[in-house]
Formats: C-alpha cells, sequence, structure tokens
C-alpha cells in the first residue's frame, strides 16, 4: 500500500488556521484561536499546524508539500512571533500563494459545483505585486502609487483550473479624516463594513454584530450613499462620512444611544447589500453563470448574501462556510493537491467538521477532574446512541439549556451541532436568559433556529437548503410565536437547515425534539461565551458549563447534569 499523499495549508492572516489534507480529502484543520484561546488569533502558525500533525499522527516529515498565505508580504521566517515549525533545509517544499486565490481555491475544494463562477469579496487581499492570478485577468484599474491591494475578484473554475477573470484592486491605508482610517482598502465593502463596526462598537472586529443591530433601526439615519459603481468598479464615496460624528465611546454610550447607534447599523447594512449586488450583476452582466460560489469575509454576511437570491441576481449561490480568513488554509491546502501536485478532486461531504474527536479516556479524565472539583454536585451518566437523543430531546422540551459537545469541532465561525448550546425556541425569555446568564452577551443579538431540511419550508417562507447559517429567511407568521427565541424583531432568521448526513445524531435531536414539542426547531448557538473562541476541549466544554447558567452539557457519550 502506498504512502498518503499529505498537503499542508497555513493561513497566516487574522483568524489564522491550518489545514491536512489526505489524498485530497480534509483528514483535519483547526482555527488557530481554538488552540491558543485567544480571539481572532493569528500570525505564527506553529500551534496550529502542531494540532494537525498530532491530529493525524504523522509528523512534518511526512508531509509532501505546505501552501502558506500571508496578507502585505511573503513570510519570512523573522515575521512571525517566535519559530515556525517548518521552511528550513531538509523540510517539505513550501510555497506561497496570494490572498483572493486562497479564497477561491477554498470555495472550489468545497463546493459540490462542478463549472462555476466564483466571487471573492473582502476587506483587504494581498499587494498587486504579491498577486500570482493576474494572468488573463482584467485588471480593473492599474494601482496607482504606494500600496495597493485586492479587493474583489472574480474567477471562473473548470472543475480543474480557476481562471481569474476580473479583478479590482484598491489603495491601502487611508487618511484620519475620510472615516476610514483602519487598516483596510479605501473602496472595498469590507473594509466600509468594519469601519461602521468601530464607530458603533469601537472595534472593527465586531462587524458581524451590525447584521444582529440593524433591524432595529429605522431608514433615514444618513441621507447618502456610501457606494457608487463606476466603469465596473465599486467605489466608497465621500459624502456620507459628514453625517457620522459621533462614534460610540464606549458600551455605556452604545447603551445610553441605541436608537441612534442601530439606525447607522440599518444604513450600513442596507449600503452592503446594493453593493453587493451590484459587484454580482456587473461580473455576472459580463460572464454569465449558473451557478457561483462566494467566499472572502463579505460573503458571512447572510442578510446580503439572501438577497442576492430573494432578487434573483444568482441562481445557484454557495458560500464557503469558512469564507473569512480562517477558510485561507484550506484554499492553500486544495491548491497544493489540485493544482501543484495534479491530483484528482474528491467530492467534499459537505462537513465543516474537521477538528479531532477525542478519546473516551481524555474525556473521563476530564470528567472525574471537573467532578472532583464540582463537588457532587453534578450528575453524570454514561449514555450513547437513542437513549442519548431520548434524554437530551426531553430536557429540552422541559425548558433546560443543554451544551452539546460531540466528535470533531466545526470550521468556521458557526456551530452547526458539534459545538453548540441548544435551548426550546418557544419558551418565553429562553432568549434573554441564555444572552445574559450564558452568553454573557448584548441582548439585541438573535440566535439561530436549527430545522430539519425537509420541515423547513413548513416554518419559513423560502424553505431553502442553508446548512452553514449563513442566509437569513423569514418565519411564517403562524410559527413566530412557537419560534419567537429564534425569530429577531423584523421576522427573520439565520436558518440552519440540518441533513442526517455529516450530523446523523444531531438530526436525530431535532427529530426528537420535533416528536415531543411539536416544533421540529431548536435554538443553537456556538459553546462559548463572549470574547471567548468556541470550545475545542472537553475540559473547555466542562469549564464553561461550570461558569454559566446552563443546565445540561452532553460530552460525546455522557450526560453531565447539575443537580
Amino acid at each position: 500500500m502506498s504512502k498518503p499523499v499529505y498537503v499542508l495549508g497555513t493561513g497566516l492572516s487574522h483568524d489564522g488556521s491550518a489545514v491536512l489534507l489526505e489524498n485530497g480529502r480534509v483528514r483535519v484543520g483547526i482555527e488557530k484561536e481554538r488552540v491558543t484561546r485567544r480571539k481572532h488569533d493569528g500570525g505564527n502558525d506553529a500551534a496550529a499546524v502542531a494540532y494537525c500533525l498530532d491530529a493525524a499522527g504523522i509528523t512534518l516529515a511526512d508531509v509532501d508539500l505546505i501552501v502558506q498565505n500571508a496578507n502585505f508580504e511573503i513570510p519570512r521566517a523573522d515575521w512571525f512571533e517566535g519559530p515556525r515549525p517548518f521552511g528550513g533545509p531538509g523540510g517539505p517544499p513550501v510555497e506561497f500563494i496570494s490572498h483572493h486565490l486562497a479564497h477561491a481555491w477554498s470555495a472550489a475544494g468545497t463546493t459540490g459545483f462542478g463549472d462555476c463562477a466564483i466571487m471573492v469579496i473582502d476587506g483587504c487581499g494581498s499587494p498587486y505585486d504579491q498577486c500570482v492570478d493576474l494572468a488573463g485577468a482584467q485588471v480593473l484599474t492599474p494601482p496607482g502609487p504606494g500600496m495597493w491591494c485586492e479587493k474583489d475578484s472574480f474567477y471562473r473554475f473548470d472543475g480543474r483550473e480557476m481562471h481569474p477573470l476580473v479583478k479590482d484592486f484598491s489603495q491601502f491605508g487611508c487618511s484620519p479624516g475620510d472615516g476610514l482610517a483602519l487598516p483596510t482598502t479605501r473602496h472595498s465593502i469590507g473594509g466600509f463594513y468594519s469601519a461602521i463596526s468601530k464607530y458603533v462598537f469601537g472595534n472593527m472586529d465586531d462587524a458581524g454584530k451590525l447584521m444582529g443591530l440593524a433591524p432595529y433601526g429605522s431608514p433615514g439615519a444618513v441621507g447618502e450613499e456610501a457606494f457608487t459603481l463606476e466603469d465596473g468598479r465599486i467605489l466608497v464615496t465621500k459624502g456620507w462620512q459628514k453625517s457620522l460624528a459621533r462614534p460610540a465611546s464606549g458600551y455605556e454610550d452604545f447603551r445610553a444611544n441605541f436608537e441612534y447607534y442601530a439606525d447607522v447599523a440599518r444604513w450600513a447594512q442596507d449600503q452592503v447589500e446594493l453593493a453587493v449586488s451590484a459587484v454580482f450583476q456587473e461580473r455576472l452582466g459580463r460572464f454569465p453563470a449558473e451557478r457561483v460560489a462566494y467566499t472572502g469575509g463579505v460573503a458571512l454576511n447572510a442578510v446580503a448574501n439572501a438577497r442576492l437570491l430573494d432578487d434573483g441576481v444568482v441562481r445557484d449561490l454557495y458560500m464557503e462556510p469558512a469564507a473569512g480568513d480562517n477558510g485561507l488554509a484550506l484554499g492553500c491546502a486544495y491548491y497544493g493537491w489540485l493544482k501543484l501536485l495534479g491530483g484528482e478532486r474528491a467530492a467534499h461531504d459537505g462537513s465543516t467538521c474537521f477538528g479531532r474527536s477525542y478519546s473516551s479516556s481524555e474525556i473521563a479524565a476530564a470528567l472525574a477532574d471537573a467532578l472532583a472539583d464540582a463537588g457532587g454536585e453534578w450528575e453524570i451518566t454514561p449514555l450513547a446512541g437513542e437513549p442519548l437523543v431520548e434524554r437530551a430531546a426531553a430536557l429540552l422540551a422541559a425548558g433546560k439549556t443543554l451544551a452539546w459537545f460531540r466528535d470533531g469541532s466545526e470550521f468556521g465561525p458557526r456551530a452547526l451541532g458539534h459545538r453548540s448550546i441548544l435551548a426550546h425556541p418557544g419558551i418565553p425569555g429562553m432568549r434573554d436568559h441564555i444572552n445574559a446568564a450564558i452568553k454573557f452577551r448584548e441582548d439585541f443579538r438573535p440566535f439561530a433556529p436549527a430545522v430539519s431540511a425537509h420541515r423547513a419550508p413548513d416554518w419559513f417562507e423560502a424553505g431553502r437548503d442553508s446548512p452553514y447559517m449563513i442566509l437569513v429567511d423569514r418565519t411564517r407568521p403562524h410559527a413566530r410565536e412557537a419560534l419567537a427565541n429564534v425569530t429577531h424583531v423584523n421576522g427573520t432568521a439565520r436558518v440552519q437547515t440540518v441533513e442526517p448526513g455529516w450530523n446523523p445524531l444531531f438530526h436525530r435531536l431535532v427529530e426528537a425534539f420535533g416528536a415531543l414539542s411539536g416544533i421540529p426547531v431548536l435554538l443553537n448557538t456556538s459553546l462559548n461565551r463572549r470574547g471567548m473562541p468556541i470550545v475545542e476541549t472537553p475540559r473547555e466544554a466542562l469549564a464553561l458549563f461550570a461558569e454559566t447558567a446552563l443546565d445540561a452539557l452532553v460530552l460525546q457519550d455522557f450526560l453531565v447534569l447539575k443537580r
């Protein structure tokens, strides 16, 4: 039997990650923050690489090829804090690819589409002089003085080769007075959204919260348009900055002026939806495609994604689940296997769960230590299969909150049934209880419904497939009371449709809960609290269970209850 071929991809931007392919299929992948426990951690990749190698039971000597990506410069050994695990003499060959190309290959490797277009939209990609995908592409504006970086790119993937079609660049960095004083490109959609995040929340990492805040706002807070389309380029205008002269000075200021900041978020979200739609329409108008794979940080905007489908801009749309920079390592690995090594494209099963599984002995040791610390206040019962599902469903139907930790963790920002907090979607006050006593986060933020895929049309108006929780739908009027904890103030919900294929036990749990409650929908949110990466290990799950108001924890084949 021949030796497996291993390709290691590593992303060195913020939200760093590493992914190991074995013969063209994902063997293991992890985001750096899950290992270091620092939110949005990036840069030095040693911790993420070590996790992947250990999980696969191999060493660096077994790796055939490494492909990496970092923003702004080709990585040097002295660019990172601490030594990297490779790059010296005698190690596997190391290749570099540019930012948007890595994003594009992450979509190409995981989509079920064959021939398709691929759109990348984010805040800032690689500088022009480091892009390795310029041949054959139309560059809309030749870069001028200074550093010009990618802001959106459009490709055709024929099932084997990536063909760059259109690339747009913008100058990096902005003057303090122009409203976009952030480390991003001047005319990027992602950069604009990050700027509004800083204005409203005080930092650019909370852009995703704007989607949750926007439905509380009313139109008209800002009269000007934020974007214009000129000669195929989406550009950020300048007039609106004069209207934004009240950046939040802190959380107390934000709460005291909640309506104002909600109005700003509503305006910004509307502008982003229009801008994304304009870019898609322009590119597809020149290069028609029935199927589009979409990635880059802006592709995580579930509301804008739904609008592309609702307005008929795109017929078939696949959003790469790890569309942000955490997906770069995935794209690097697929580029190495498919492009550099010429491997066969293996069909991806749709799963995002690339983390390692924990052994019975590891779980038992974690439980023993936690039980000793709990002082007899916990009840631990071994359960597996249907008995576990039935007991968990009964607890949820009775109004208990349940942490659900099973098998390998999800890769990407959404918990999809391996590292989840679950609850009843309709019991009054449940959403506020979880926000206040378990997640410790802002009360305006909504939770998502996980619904059996074949039942989605009964509860949501579009009822479309949404396995990765990055599309919104509208809750049907008759279901809004039953789904009060997962329906936002504007009647929308960020739906996860659950199939039995790659997550069978979670699907059975949703079905069992439906049989007991009459509602085949669960409130699903990530197993973490505010400011914390999603838990990775059994010990982290038990620690979170101990310090929050969670009632029960499923830890692989054990049920833990607080007495």
